[in-house]
């Protein structure tokens, strides 16, 4: 829809197509399959077929875990417009542009399946995703195959229309001819053949084959394309691990907490002088023209600095393809068919000391060295020196900790006071 307002031009007929070429892939919710061309050794640790189809189709014995535990926030087809998302703050993730704010990998980078594991099994403080006690380790890494596998076939789909949008005119083209591939489910080795001995004759433009020949030749090209769209993706993921972000220890003359407690006993330990001195530091870097965190979170880290932007996931459907988000009567008709009004994605206030993403030192280095994906945080990763130098993440990190206003409760329930 957003590119039939943008090139005014129906895209009904490419949906379907589109919708032909993904089914035959990757099979329905209620029997989801693996591509062949990922049918390989190279992707056989992908997704296990028997963890999918626990996680998959309807509620049943030995099925159905994301239609009961996953799909009224995340939709079934994971595009994050389940029935109760609407009334979410965040939304629920769309898993569909292959984008994850929360793991430990380079930004650009898929997660890792220990990201997944971590966030389906514990939750992310602050939001609707709760962990659930009564999933098992193996039912979340159905759950985990199941995203993985939602995700692939999503933003397969996604790029082919994606692609056929700059290659093709819509008024004349076709990104596959389906009555030409449904001949090709029972006539294919037929056709095959009756091509073949065409070219050998010395392909008579003038013979009934020549047309038949062309048709085969633009499937085969659209199905090619969406095997080498799969592979890449699914490629994507496989390559996780090895964008893996290391974290180095601080320095030795730098003290840094793991968490919030273990700061305000440093606070009075033999520590306090330096951790004191590091939190210093950190303001003014924070504060400071190179890394400029105040921009967004403020200067005191309320988060009440610039706050009119979007996410990556608002932005593909509006700004992108030139409609402005903050215009909702030019955006009625994507609504109407399910987008959800865009919401500012609103900096972080620290004051709460609620950090989605995890709240370990770790996790802070990995946000503020990579960004948060699909999201306007940026990876603060240009350093000057004197003014803003690898030690100082560390130092942002004691800093961003010590405004923590709290914790007299955990920092989860803080959030769901407000």
């Amino acid at each position: 829809m957003k590119y039939q307002i943008k090139n005014e031009v129906s895209m009904d007929q490419a949906l379907a197509d589109t919708t032909w070429i993904i089914n035959g892939m990757f099979g329905t919710p209620d029997e989801p399959k693996m591509p062949e061309v990922l049918s390989g050794e190279d992707f056989e640790d992908l997704v296990d077929m028997e963890r999918l189809k626990k996680a998959a189709g309807p509620i049943a014995d030995g099925s159905g875990l994301y239609r009961k535990h996953c799909v009224s926030c995340h939709g079934v087809t994971g595009n994050g417009r389940g029935e109760n998302s609407a009334i979410l703050d965040p939304y629920p993730r769309d898993y569909r542009m292959g984008l994850f704010k929360w793991k430990s990998t380079k930004r650009g980078a898929k997660p890792t399946r220990d990201d997944l594991v971590h966030v389906i099994g514990d939750g992310i403080d602050g939001t609707a995703m709760k962990k659930i006690p009564e999933l098992s380790e193996e039912d979340v890494e159905a759950l985990v195959d199941y995203v993985i596998y939602l995700s692939i076939r999503g933003e397969v789909e996604r790029t082919i229309i994606d692609e056929a949008v700059f290659e093709l005119d819509f008024e004349v083209d076709r990104i596959l001819d389906t009555e030409f591939a449904e001949r090709m489910k029972t006539e294919g080795e037929s056709i095959r053949k009756q091509v073949e001995a065409w070219e050998e004759d010395g392909e008579d433009e003038e013979s009934p084959v020549a047309k038949l020949a062309e048709k085969l030749e633009y499937y085969e090209d659209s199905i090619g394309l969406a095997d080498e769209l799969a592979e890449d993706i699914a490629g994507s993921w496989l390559d996780a691990e090895d964008d893996f972000v290391e974290v180095p220890d601080p320095p030795e003359d730098v003290p840094v907490p793991d968490s919030y407690e273990e700061f305000v006993q440093m606070q009075s330990g033999d520590e306090a002088e330096a951790l004191t001195a590091s939190v210093e530091r950190g303001k003014a870097v924070f504060t400071g023209k190179i890394a400029g965190c105040n921009k967004c979170h403020g200067n005191s880290g309320k988060g009440d600095g610039q706050n009119k932007d979007y996410d990556d996931w608002t932005k593909d459907w509006t700004s992108r393809v030139g409609l402005k988000p903050e215009d909702l009567e030019t955006l009625i008709p994507l609504m109407a068919r399910g987008a959800m009004p865009p919401k500012n994605a609103l900096p972080r206030n620290f004051t709460e000391g609620v950090f989605r993403g995890g709240s370990s030192r770790e996790d802070l280095y990995r946000r503020i060295t990579q960004g948060i994906e699909g999201s306007p945080m940026p990876a603060a990763s240009t350093f000057v020196p004197g003014e803003y130098e690898k030690v100082d993440i560390w130092h942002l990190i004691n800093f961003i900790r010590s405004l923590q206003e709290s914790s007299d409760q955990p920092a989860a329930e803080m959030q769901a006071a407000k």
